[in-house]
């Protein structure tokens, strides 16, 4: 890893997606030259690199494919220093769905990924999820805590991370591995707890929901970003892996009181059958020790639940224009 990222060339996989398009905001404030690698559309959409300011978008060096294609993948690392691997199919509700897409995208892409770093020297910062450890057999989590596949998502982050492991044993391709705790923030999808609240709660007289019960470590969006530019800057930590949590945790029904408190709205709370996974394959509780990237990495998280709601709540009265208010997202 390289103590300077200013003059840096950087590629970031999944570049349009919640958190890959705030590290690209990042990335390019501290210097970085920066390839974003988004996945194509016709219509060549850009996600939500869309909303950074248009100096940002200008400088970018956009590069639209498949990560499941290898050769699309070799073309975007070609000439990069470092990649932040952010790009996944990430929602746990389609990969019961869809488990084979998943896996594809997930294991393969990540293959393909470590492929190229390998071929082309470049060193990789590479994305993992809180959900690997599935149901907390121990509080707080540190990284020793047993993996556990209870979705088929889960368990293709597991085989993308242990490969990522495989490479840097095999092959001494210089990986880091991060793995945040919920991310959360302005931008994200309803496809995710906090966004499916707010915008219920601002809007409906019924908040439609899964478990109450399940318990999170929620992370504010620039925390954890910053967390990626620690580990890309840090010396002599490849192969070794850091949680990114805040270190706290709070039930999803204590969540939502919180944010009706925040909105100032009485709405009455509804469990929808519809939005409780399978028994076996809920994650009941998730809690950080994040000891590790704070001695090794200096991270420290900064923003609190109370001001990350706040934030996000402002953000999305003002884009709810880009929200399905109600409807189930998988």
């Amino acid at each position: 890893m390289s103590n300077r990222l200013d003059g840096s060339r950087v590629l970031v996989t999944g570049a349009g997606g919640f958190i890959g398009s705030e590290l690209v905001n990042r990335l390019d404030a501290l210097g970085a030259s920066v390839r974003a690698f988004l996945r194509y559309t016709s219509r060549a959409e850009m996600g939500l690199l869309s909303f950074l300011p248009p100096d940002t978008r200008s400088r970018l060096d956009l590069t639209f494919g498949d990560l499941r294609d290898p050769d699309a993948v070799e073309k975007a690392v070609a000439g990069v220093d470092v990649v932040f691997h952010l790009g996944a199919l990430i929602s746990i509700p389609y990969s019961y769905i869809h488990p084979v897409e998943v896996v594809h995208s997930n294991v393969l892409g990540t293959l393909n990924v470590l492929q190229a770093c390998r071929r082309h020297g470049a060193c990789l910062v590479h994305t993992s999820t809180s959900e690997v450890y599935g149901t907390a057999l121990r509080v707080p989590i540190d990284e020793g805590h047993p993996l556990q596949g209870q979705s088929p998502y889960s368990a293709s982050k597991i085989g993308a991370d242990k490969l990522v492991e495989s490479y840097y044993r095999a092959f001494d391709v210089q990986a880091v591995t991060v793995r945040p705790f919920n991310t959360y923030g302005p931008g994200q999808s309803a496809r995710a707890v906090i966004p499916t609240i707010i915008t219920q709660a601002l809007t409906m007289e019924e908040i439609h929901l899964g478990n109450l019960d399940a318990k999170r470590d929620f992370t504010y969006l620039s925390d954890t970003v910053e967390g990626f530019i620690k580990a890309a800057q840090a010396e002599g930590v490849a192969g070794e892996t850091f949680n990114l949590g805040y270190g706290d945790e709070v039930s999803i029904g204590a969540l939502v009181d919180l944010i009706l408190e925040l909105v100032g709205r009485p709405v009455k709370v509804v469990v929808d059958e519809e939005r409780l996974r399978p028994e076996k394959s809920e994650v009941m509780r998730l809690l950080s020790d994040n000891t590790k990237a704070r001695e090794v990495l200096g991270w420290q998280p900064q923003v609190d639940i109370r001001e990350g709601l706040s934030r996000t709540i402002a953000w999305i009265r003002e884009h709810l224009d880009l929200y399905r208010v109600g409807e189930y997202e998988k």
